[in-house]
């Protein structure tokens, strides 16, 4: 059992869509991350060095949405997983994507688990 930092609704933009015309102008998205921690909360103590900045971590994120162009909410949220993956003290990450595409529809959302190997 592991300590998670969760970061809700964090803004996005990004060019992204299957069509060519839809990835003309940059999109704004929401994401969900949940970060499973190395260590507890308990060991960190009072100190940012012994966790996980999630400042930087939403910061991160901000430039992978913004970076290139992409078919599929899909690729973005493994390219945001990796990301995450890439922090210092991070175990498993959860992703959720929401797009806001679709008519009379809240949102479209694909969420991935991804954990550290090796």
């Amino acid at each position: 059992m592991s300590d998670i930092i969760r970061i809700t609704g964090l803004r996005l933009v990004s060019r992204i869509g299957v069509p060519e015309e839809e990835r003309a102008l940059p999109q704004s998205l929401s994401a969900n991350v949940a970060i499973s921690l190395a260590h507890r909360v308990e060991k960190a103590g009072d100190t940012l060095e012994a966790t996980v900045d999630y400042y930087q971590v939403a910061t991160k994120l901000r430039e992978v949405a913004v970076a290139g162009e992409r078919l599929l909410i899909e690729t973005l949220a493994e390219d945001l997983a990796s990301a995450v993956l890439d922090f210092q003290g991070v175990t498993e990450v959860t992703v959720e994507v929401e797009k806001f595409i679709l008519p009379d529809c809240d949102s479209v959302s694909i969420e991935i688990t991804r954990g550290v190997t090796g």
